[in-house]
């Protein structure tokens, strides 16, 4: 496996321990739907909660949360949209960023609510 990948899999794994100690369900992880993938899908009470995770080892060159852009959230909204339509979803629906930066060998891990609001027009 690429440096890269084995860095976003420790991330993501970080991530949902992260959220699993804050009380969220997780429902699902890496779920995919076509191009699109979702990192982590949890429940935080009612609202069902889209989660994006960015790893850098470094924030040198951007920071993890710069790197969700539009293409990167329209992408989201697309998904979350076909996975809240199989479930027959009555929740409100939210999309986080968990940034995660590895310095001195230690993680550092910012979770931002709310992190966007994507357009749903197509």
């Amino acid at each position: 496996m690429a440096h890269h990948n084995d860095l976003g899999t420790r991330g993501e794994d970080l991530a949902k321990a992260f959220l699993e100690g804050n009380n969220y369900q997780i429902l699902e992880t890496n779920w995919r739907c076509g191009r699109a993938e979702i990192d982590i899908i949890a429940m935080d009470g009612d609202c069902l909660v889209i989660i994006e995770v960015k790893t850098r080892s470094n924030e040198k060159k951007t920071k993890p949360q710069e790197a969700v852009g539009r293409k990167k959230q329209k992408l989201l909204a697309f998904a979350a949209g076909i996975y809240a339509e199989q479930m027959n979803h009555t929740w409100e629906v939210r999309f986080d960023v968990i940034a995660i930066t590895k310095t001195n060998h230690q993680p550092s891990i910012k979770h931002y609510v709310d992190a966007f609001y994507p357009d749903w027009t197509w």
